[in-house]
């Protein structure tokens, strides 16, 4: 996070530094300008206003960065956030000040949960106004520095070259590699529980962490943001875990005598009750940011790095020790068997209604010989998706994970189709959080970019209402929306293409219209309005108590089981 004081856009020498050369006169705006430029930025996702003129002003003079107009500052920080996380390249966003930044705030702090590589430039009022309640001013360091790794702001026009780097510890600890790799090679329960930052690693790490996974043939677990670091049609793939998990993965997780943490930082949706959480396992865990370690479950072998390069390094070694013993684990994958047998994503079908989860089963099946991209927003279509759109390749799955923000996915997609402007990208949404960002779709229309919204339609705040049905005693406290959109209508007044399925008879078919068509798409799919999202661990219950569907009529019922089959409620 950079706040620029609008008068750094005076002639100065800027210091000599490795990203940006001396010149022989540079106005703050144009190191600015540089430096990105000299990074090797090639999109920028902004809306102007008066204290970031001179930016905008360097901009137009230049033609090696391409600047994305969106229609509100949230949107911009968004589709910076889907563009860095379909890429692995920063995500760069310039807004103006007072609320251009305070409107930023809500991305910065989704970025932030979510570990997504950001840059947000703001301007800020003349140095001489500062603290003096000037037009268009507030403390933008002091409102972000919450929601951000590292911010400044900036009154001298020679600190900004040095401003723009962040150098984190790259290589773990060989010693407590060894000691972990020794735990992998004598466990008999062993669970690889990875997360996001194997994708933010880059390709390679999950190139490894495959590699790991043949090797060792240790049962894999996801988080949310981590889908698709290993194939869902892998062998080892026990789905995600987590409050909508499956069943396998969360009695894996609860079970298992060591417990590998890649990437991932034990947050609230996996653990459920901390002090049940796991509790007979060594932990390991292995992540590039310090201030995770032991944040929220003590670990027993902690190892600060980036995943790629320990998890070479894991290998290195499990190499040289000859690997671990033939069939030691044939009884933990019979018992992982027994619990893969219960189905915990199975739902009762319909002919006459269209369920949600077979909406996205159709939606994967017709898009998997694309170069297919999805962003979801935030609630029950959120989770279906999870689990029953399968990612077998890194950085094709962007969602807001860690903030849960709705109004991620329109805006987000708008960043992915940006820096990949021949895939298909396709936002799966909620009646609900489309309205967030909804103007988003302005910005589509006008850059070209040919998004697809896939909203499941089924008139509720979905998630909302279900907590309401299952934790409130029915009582339905506003979540139910009166007043939608015609979401055809309204796609159309964009200049945009609307379409509607409201029977599984028609779906396959209109999905293939909205795949083929070449722009944008608002796609009203209108499915069963009480249907819930199952598994589901209720909130403050240890995670190996799930309510999920009924055996016996796949999905017609819910029953709460526990790790050995008996029903709780």
């Amino acid at each position: 996070m950079v706040s620029m004081a609008s008068d750094t856009s005076i002639a100065a020498q800027p210091t000599t530094t490795e990203t940006v050369p001396v010149a022989d006169s540079l106005t703050g705006a144009q190191i600015v300008v540089k430096a990105l430029q000299d990074q090797g930025v090639q999109h920028i996702f902004g809306y102007p206003g008066g204290a970031v003129l001179p930016i905008y002003d360097a901009l137009f003079q230049q033609d090696q960065l391409e600047h994305i107009l969106v229609r509100h500052e949230q949107g911009a920080a968004h589709a910076a956030e889907g563009y860095a996380r379909s890429t692995g390249k920063v995500g760069v966003l310039l807004v103006t000040s007072g609320p251009g930044a305070t409107n930023a705030v809500t991305g910065l702090a989704d970025a932030m949960l979510d570990s997504i590589p950001l840059i947000c430039i703001t301007g800020q009022v003349p140095t001489h106004l500062v603290g003096s309640d000037a037009f268009q001013e507030c403390d933008t360091v002091g409102i972000t520095r919450a929601c951000t790794k590292h911010n400044f702001f900036v009154g001298h026009v020679e600190d900004l070259a040095r401003i723009m780097t962040y150098r984190p510890r790259m290589h773990g600890d060989q010693s407590k590699i060894e000691r972990a790799v020794d735990l992998m090679l004598n466990a008999k329960r062993p669970v690889l529980y990875t997360g996001g930052g194997v994708i933010n690693s880059g390709p390679r790490a999950s190139a490894l962490l495959r590699e790991l996974t043949a090797l060792s043939n240790f049962p894999l677990t996801s988080t949310l943001m981590g889908l698709g670091a290993y194939p869902a049609s892998g062998a080892n793939w026990l789905g995600m875990l987590g409050m909508h998990g499956t069943y396998q993965a969360n009695l894996a997780m609860n079970r298992c005598d060591v417990m590998i943490n890649i990437g991932a930082r034990f947050d609230d949706r996996v653990t459920g009750r901390l002090d049940a959480f796991s509790p007979g396992s060594k932990k390991i865990h292995v992540d590039i940011d310090p201030s995770s370690i032991n944040k929220n479950v003590r670990v027993d072998v902690p190892i600060v790095g980036d995943c790629a390069n320990v998890l070479e390094a894991m290998l290195s070694i499990w190499k040289a020790k000859g690997g671990a013993e033939a069939g030691r684990l044939d009884d933990w994958w019979k018992q992982i068997d027994g619990w893969r047998a219960r189905r915990s994503l199975a739902y009762k079908k319909s002919t006459d209604t269209i369920k949600p989860q077979y909406a996205v089963e159709r939606l994967y099946q017709l898009t998997r010989k694309h170069k297919t991209y999805i962003t979801t927003e935030v609630g029950q279509h959120q989770m279906w998706a999870a689990q029953h759109f399968h990612f077998d390749e890194p950085n094709r799955w962007m969602t807001s994970g860690g903030l849960g923000t709705m109004g991620y996915g329109i805006p987000a997609a708008v960043g992915v189709q940006t820096a990949h402007p021949d895939a298909l990208v396709i936002d799966i949404a909620g009646e609900a959080s489309v309205q967030m960002t909804m103007q988003e779709m302005s910005t589509a229309v006008q850059y070209r970019l040919p998004i697809k919204i896939f909203i499941l339609n089924n008139e509720y705040m979905g998630m909302v209402r279900q907590w309401q049905q299952l934790l409130h005693g029915g009582r339905y406290a506003h979540s139910y929306s009166e007043a939608l959109p015609d979401f055809v209508k309204l796609a159309e007044a964009f200049g945009a293409k609307g379409i509607r399925a409201s029977s599984p008879a028609e779906l396959d078919e209109k999905i293939m219209e909205m795949i083929n068509y070449p722009g944008p798409v608002i796609f009203d799919c209108v499915v069963d309005k009480l249907e819930n999202c199952l598994p589901m661990i209720p909130s403050g219950a240890p995670h190996d108590e799930m309510i999920l569907p009924d055996a016996d009529e796949l999905g017609s019922g819910n029953a709460q089981v526990s790790e050995s089959g008996k029903t709780l409620v």
